[in-house]
């Protein structure tokens, strides 16, 4: 019997609410390495130990997910608690799963204060930026063996590399996004692709999910307030991007670092590096980001970014959930909807791959950035020593050397 049938029968919700929330907690502490990782700790925790829900829900619900824009673990997770306790459950879900590292990349936000206030020298930071590279160039890698599948998909993952590459404008990741979209359809020349679905969804959660979009679009335009611009900035991350963290680096590079300028190209790699070593969603880098632009601020100030990140980058993959699960049993019968996935998954991966080439350039090709990156290459590639030890590890290093 089903761990979740068993509480609901003895009529103990609340045993269940927080044996399931102690359950999501586990995963948030254990899951290292992305959503392709995360996902063997969903099958680990939620379906072989506890039963919240079967290995054919778990792929249909990762199927969904990987359909939806927004971090695709977290949107997993957050469908599984709606599955097992309805809206409040999957809100209670998504604070628990991305609470402790949001937690601490906040903290991390401040960690060039603290180095100026004790006189810490900012070197050993050094080969933290040529990890994080290591990084994105072996998910770029990985990515691009599971999206190209064809010569339409290699054409796409190259448009999408050159294309941003050439545009670093924020406009030009979702033009693509929906180009490469678009082309998957156009290249698949399947007929009668958008079959009609009856749909009765519930459209509350639609209408908060734009008027997020188009509210804070329209007061970072009229106005000057920097946490508003935050906001906005993140919530258009959480709701342009297609599968994990990866995914939004190179917008995020893009905007914060040579757009507006709200961090360094060391202080952005610092942040990404370190998020590598720490389990939990790796969107929650907004968080350190978000911190990280108002650290000539006030405390209160530099936590209200770090809040602002953090809650825009989710809070769109929370609102679509609330809106597709419900009718997710009607919407996965439109055959356009998984066509459209096949060429804006190849885009995206040729987003991450450039990104990785923009971030050596920005870094600098000296032979120990170098070294390192390729170290991290080779590790990541065998296997053999797990993401937060390579933090450790290239830490080590910035301090001998």
């Amino acid at each position: 019997m089903p761990v979740h049938n068993m509480f609901k029968k003895q009529n103990n919700p609340k045993i269940f609410r927080s044996a399931f929330l102690r359950d999501v907690l586990i995963c948030s502490l254990g899951a290292y390495g992305g959503p392709e990782a995360h996902m063997g700790v969903f099958m680990d925790q939620m379906v072989a130990r506890r039963r919240y829900l079967s290995e054919e829900d778990l792929v249909e619900l990762i199927a969904l997910c990987s359909i939806l824009p927004g971090p695709t673990s977290t949107q997993t997770i957050v469908a599984i608690g709606y599955k097992a306790g309805g809206p409040m459950l999957a809100l209670l879900t998504m604070l628990v799963w991305a609470a402790p590292v949001l937690l601490a990349m906040t903290a991390l936000s401040f960690m060039y204060a603290i180095f100026s206030a004790f006189h810490i020298s900012f070197d050993i930071l050094n080969f933290i930026g040529s990890m994080a590279v290591g990084f994105i160039i072996v998910a770029a890698w990985r990515i691009g063996m599971k999206v190209v599948t064809d010569r339409l998909t290699l054409l796409l993952m190259v448009f999408g590399a050159v294309s941003t590459y050439l545009v670093r404008s924020p406009w030009i990741f979702p033009l693509v996004l929906v180009a490469g979209g678009i082309s998957s359809i156009l290249g698949s020349g399947e007929k009668e692709i958008w079959n009609r679905a009856r749909i009765s969804p519930p459209w509350r959660y639609l209408f908060l999910f734009v008027f997020f979009a188009v509210s804070s679009l329209c007061l970072s335009l009229l106005t000057d307030i920097r946490l508003i611009s935050i906001f906005e900035s993140f919530y258009r991350y959480g709701y342009l991007v297609f599968g994990g963290g990866q995914v939004v680096v190179p917008v995020m590079h893009s905007e914060l670092v040579e757009l507006n300028r709200y961090m360094t190209n060391a202080e952005f790699l610092t942040g990404y590096g370190l998020v590598q070593g720490l389990p939990g969603p790796l969107f929650s880098f907004a968080a350190y980001a978000g911190g990280m632009a108002f650290r000539e601020g006030s405390v209160i100030k530099q936590v209200s970014g770090a809040l602002a990140g953090g809650v825009g980058i989710f809070l769109p993959g929370l609102l679509l959930i609330y809106f597709i699960y419900p009718v997710w049993e009607d919407i996965k019968k439109i055959r356009a909807v998984k066509i459209s996935l096949k060429g804006i998954n190849a885009v995206a991966g040729g987003m991450i791959a450039i990104a990785a080439i923009i971030l050596m350039q920005a870094s600098g090709f000296g032979p120990a950035n170098l070294l390192m990156t390729g170290i991290t290459v080779i590790i990541l590639a065998t296997k053999k020593i797990p993401a937060p030890l390579i933090v450790v590890l290239s830490l080590v290093a910035g301090i001998v050397l």
